[in-house]
């Protein structure tokens, strides 16, 4: 038996595939793969890694490819294996806030089905109708809510990964305290797809909320850079809290001031009370304080992931301000930009890639308070002229070997991740 006559793989020429994901692999590879292949389940996931490894077939593996143009272009890549049509939701542990899905489960399916439970995971990525759980940890997008619950990796509590020979490994488990073994859910995550393939993934949950509310400061950027200050040294507990530029503050129809976005959730006596602790520093700074709907965080993700070109950020969060400034004076205010106010991790976007000159200038800028900017979504052209990752520290030879031992031949996401 082939895979092409597997029953429980779905086997695709390529071009015989939707031009959705045509279009989309031209910002990867501009040699075209040879086929595109959803395994029914985890066994026939491991058959497929199986045959490539006998066949010496390189591997690109993705969700719902709402991410695939992410991170690195590559020279040649013989399939594209989705994980789309693994779905299920394996455990509900109501009781102890943990869950375990599959890796194609998407966010929204997720979020409805713990909507019921009063319950929800605590992440925002971009594109989180279409995105699957699987994508969202193998690029670490967790968005706006790592301000009060941290990153990917600190809400994966166990995951179930296919290596490149086709077997199993498991790393982690179901309970919240889990202390066994290596750590190896913090190195799965961020890495691409390029050390194995996730199918099964564990997360711990947190409870609703009774109480709900958005507000958001305007004014100048030195009234806007104080009033973080005063946050982050305050008792206040945001679940989101992110800076955005005037420019960005301008498409959301607010007068072109630089902005911060702020998301109290808690019991509504504690809501209203840091919101009235929030209004004095709002007062204290002569910024603007109104409350605003819900939506507007969905509204922002939306302005900046529309951009054709777009680079994740990370720098200390006492630059932020900082940086949204220089962000408005090298694009001459062309640029937007949003940084999650705790982390100092966030997004610049850019209405076409003839901005080279400012990648390079704002890489160096990061560079200096030991930070990063890596390009995300671009044109292939543009990534071949402008290194995508940037990365010069010195953790890149044990990524190598890393990369060695958990993928000898070089099978997964080649040159996706680092050049790796």
């Amino acid at each position: 038996m082939t895979l092409a006559t597997d029953s429980d793989i779905d086997y695709k020429q390529w071009q015989d595939c939707d031009s959705r994901w045509h279009k989309t692999f031209r910002r990867v590879c501009r040699t075209e793969p040879k086929a595109f292949i959803v395994p029914h389940d985890q066994a026939a996931l491991c058959r497929i890694l199986q045959a490539a490894q006998r066949q010496e077939k390189k591997i690109i593996p993705c969700g719902n490819g709402t991410k695939l143009a992410w991170g690195g272009v590559t020279t040649a890549v013989d399939w594209l294996v989705s994980t789309q049509k693994l779905n299920r939701i394996i455990d509900h542990a109501i009781n102890d806030l943990t869950i375990t899905v599959e890796a194609g489960v998407t966010l929204r399916a997720l979020q409805t089905h713990l909507k019921k439970h009063k319950q929800f995971l605590a992440i925002d990525p971009a594109f989180s109708d279409n995105a699957t759980i699987g994508g969202i940890v193998a690029t670490a997008n967790a968005g706006s809510w790592r301000q009060r619950y941290g990153g990917v990796k600190d809400l994966l509590l166990g995951i179930t990964v296919v290596r490149a020979d086709g077997q199993l490994a498991k790393a982690g488990g179901k309970v919240v305290k889990n202390v066994a073994g290596y750590d190896l859910m913090k190195l799965f995550t961020g890495s691409y797809g390029s050390l194995a393939i996730a199918t099964e993934l564990t997360f711990r949950l947190y409870p609703q909320q009774q109480l709900i509310k958005t507000v958001i400061l305007a004014g100048t950027q030195t009234g806007i850079k104080t009033a973080h200050q005063n946050l982050l040294n305050s008792v206040l507990t945001p679940s989101r809290a992110d800076l955005l530029t005037s420019t960005l503050m301008g498409k959301l129809g607010f007068t072109e001031t630089f902005g911060m976005i702020i998301r109290f959730a808690a019991i509504p006596e504690s809501v209203d009370a840091q919101i009235l602790e929030l209004e004095a520093i709002a007062i204290k700074n002569k910024l603007v304080i109104q409350p605003e709907p819900e939506e507007l965080w969905q509204t922002i993700n939306q302005k900046l992931y529309a951009q054709p070109v777009y680079c994740k950020v990370g720098l200390l969060p006492n630059q932020a301000c900082n940086f949204l400034e220089t962000v408005e004076e090298l694009t001459n205010n062309q640029a937007i930009a949003r940084i999650h106010g705790k982390s100092g991790l966030g997004l610049v976007a850019f209405p076409h890639e003839k901005f080279l000159r400012q990648f390079r200038d704002l890489r160096r800028y990061c560079a200096q308070y030991n930070g990063f900017l890596t390009m995300l979504e671009a044109p292939y052209n543009t990534k071949m002229q402008f290194e995508p990752w940037g990365y010069t520290g010195n953790a890149l030879p044990l990524m190598k070997k890393m990369k060695t031992q958990f993928d000898p031949s070089g099978l997964l996401s080649p040159q996706r991740f680092l050049n790796l």
